[in-house]
């Protein structure tokens, strides 16, 4: 599991924002909505391949894209290419704290910096969760119920705590 310790470490995260290779094709890869990844139609399986691929992962100017020193290669991604799986919840009120991990293992706090935010769809504020580097991960729908739960009133808004941050659902 990719945790903020692993990360503020140095481990676990290569530094894909600093390669910059020619693109070299299509990965003939796909995330799709629910997170399963895909190459040439099939799921991929091994979860440790996906997490191995998730950390070579950035969004740039063109798109999602796979990125190593020597190459750079586009993924299809369905909406977003992680799913906030489960939320643990620390603390309550202004101190409150909402730990997210993700389908591919990392944990991830709604705060400065990793926003939550709330996409309407449908008239159905759906949370999304902003990882990293630009990538979100859309919360399963436990995570959503989760969420729902903890909703409060402040400002006339509905929302949620985290980090000092008040998230708003939206309309």
């Amino acid at each position: 599991m990719l945790t903020a310790g692993a990360l503020g470490a140095g481990r676990g995260l290569p530094p894909v924002e600093d390669w910059h290779p020619e693109h070299c094709g299509d990965s003939q890869m796909r995330i799709a909505p629910d997170g399963t990844w895909f190459h040439q139609g099939s799921p991929i399986g091994r979860q440790e391949l996906v997490r191995l691929f998730s950390i070579l992962l950035r969004k740039d100017e063109t798109g999602f894209v796979l990125v190593t020193p020597a190459e750079k290669l586009s993924i299809a991604v369905d909406d977003a290419p992680f799913i906030a799986v489960l939320l643990e919840v620390q603390g309550s009120g202004l101190e409150q704290r909402l730990c997210f991990t993700t389908n591919v293992g990392e944990v991830v706090t709604a705060g400065p910096g990793h926003a939550l935010h709330f996409k309407t769809v449908d008239e159905t504020p759906l949370p999304y969760l902003h990882v990293r580097r630009g990538l979100t991960a859309k919360a399963a729908r436990p995570v959503y119920y989760q969420l729902a739960d903890l909703a409060v009133t402040h400002r006339d808004r509905l929302g949620v705590w985290s980090g000092g941050i008040f998230f708003d659902f939206g309309a």
